[in-house]
């Protein structure tokens, strides 16, 4: 590889598997290198509980990847989500005195002005998200560049996190021998890797199903409206079969991804279905209808919670692109069709797009997440979006 070739590392350390991309930048073009996984090991109930079985976690998942590329990484920009992240409106006003132009200076410091608010104790600024400006009143401009005011209002969108929950993460990757070049918003670096400019711009959102977290992010115009978690995650549903079933934890999860479906009427429902016993007794049986009924009813659960977002945030029948799901929890079937029903918009699974060469395997909506997180490594080295050029090449996802 040539010695100009910098390397961008994506990392996403979830609670049940370990995720790392490694891509190359070449100018301001990036190519897929290699990927690794590992199973994760140091959380508990989606919070880091040991700190030194994260990072041996971590590590494996880096090496797995180095081995694929031939590369030794450095760095890594790693996902951070869960109940610690929380996001709020937030509002700067520079009165300038009199009227002038607004320039790009005045607009940067509108948006400080925004981003100085008072946090909670054990809480840090993750992200700070202009959405548009307001000039004596009248809002709505999104690049108020040269337009004359006396009173320039910043409108942003602060997304907060637990630091005591933040740290441990990024510690954990410290002890994996790794520099951490940014900490990103989950669900938000799924975006980079799924969704154009153009199709943020009409309106979408992003759900990242994890184990033990879902993440929302909602767009319109380009900017991000609002970001939220979602206190209904897999884990819910696996635990709903091992309770009503009576079976363990690995036997309900085996009968989720084997015959699962979160909407009654997409499978064959009245079919039978073996359901593991305790060792010495005999197999049992179910309809398949019984074990869908208690998947449909926590999958609508969790979608009712993404419509009182979407309905919060005043894009529940603005959202024209549709909503994208990723994470682990985005591959049992009927979630799309779940989604679509109550949100009555059109739903699909959020894919990296724009690698030439992204292999089959990868294409699933449980790396999405990862391959946002090299997209912006890739970005925080190159200073600005590189475009989209060849097809054989991935482009950038500008914020």
């Amino acid at each position: 590889m040539p010695a100009k070739t910098q390397l961008a590392a994506g990392l996403d350390a979830g609670s049940s598997r370990t995720r790392c991309v490694i891509c190359a930048l070449e100018g301001d073009q990036i190519r897929y290198l290699s990927h690794g996984l590992a199973q994760s090991a140091g959380w508990a109930k989606g919070r880091v509980s040991d700190q030194e079985a994260l990072a041996e976690s971590i590590r494996a998942a880096v090496t797995d990847a180095e081995r694929g590329a031939h590369v030794t990484v450095e760095s890594v920009t790693i996902g951070v989500g869960g109940m610690g992240i929380a996001g709020a409106q937030s509002r700067g006003v520079y009165e300038f005195g009199r009227p002038r132009e607004v320039d790009p200076e005045d607009m940067a410091y509108a948006v400080k002005l925004a981003a100085d608010v008072r946090l909670e104790r054990d809480r840090m600024l993750l992200h700070v998200l202009p959405q548009d400006f307001t000039l004596d009143g009248r809002a709505g401009y999104r690049k108020p560049h040269k337009g004359v005011c006396s009173r320039l209002e910043a409108n942003v969108h602060i997304i907060t996190a637990s630091f005591q929950e933040h740290q441990a993460v990024v510690s954990a990757a410290h002890l994996a021998g790794l520099a951490v070049q940014e900490t990103v918003y989950e669900p938000m670096a799924a975006a980079y890797a799924a969704l154009y400019p153009e199709e943020r711009a009409r309106g979408a959102a992003v759900l990242d199903i994890g184990l033990h977290s879902t993440d929302l992010v909602i767009y319109d115009g380009d900017a991000l409206l609002l970001a939220s978690t979602i206190p209904v995650w897999a884990d819910h549903l696996t635990r709903d079969i091992a309770a009503i079933f009576k079976v363990t934890y690995e036997d309900a999860e085996c009968l989720k991804q084997q015959y699962g479906c979160a909407l009654l009427g997409l499978t064959s429902d009245s079919s039978f279905i073996e359901v593991p016993s305790p060792e010495g007794r005999a197999p049992r049986e179910a309809r398949r209808s019984e074990l869908n009924e208690i998947l449909e009813a926590r999958a609508e659960e969790m979608f009712l919670y993404v419509r009182a977002e979407l309905q919060r945030a005043g894009m529940d029948r603005n959202l024209l692109e549709g909503i994208f799901l990723c994470g682990g929890g985005a591959l049992l079937n009927g979630m799309c069709d779940m989604a679509e029903r109550i949100l009555n918009c059109q739903a699909g699974n959020a894919l990296a797009k724009g690698f030439g060469n992204w292999p089959e395997e990868l294409n699933t909506p449980a790396w999405t997440t990862s391959a946002g997180l090299a997209l912006y490594s890739a970005k925080l080295k190159l200073h600005q979006p590189p475009k989209r050029k060849l097809p054989g090449l991935m482009g950038w996802v500008a914020r």
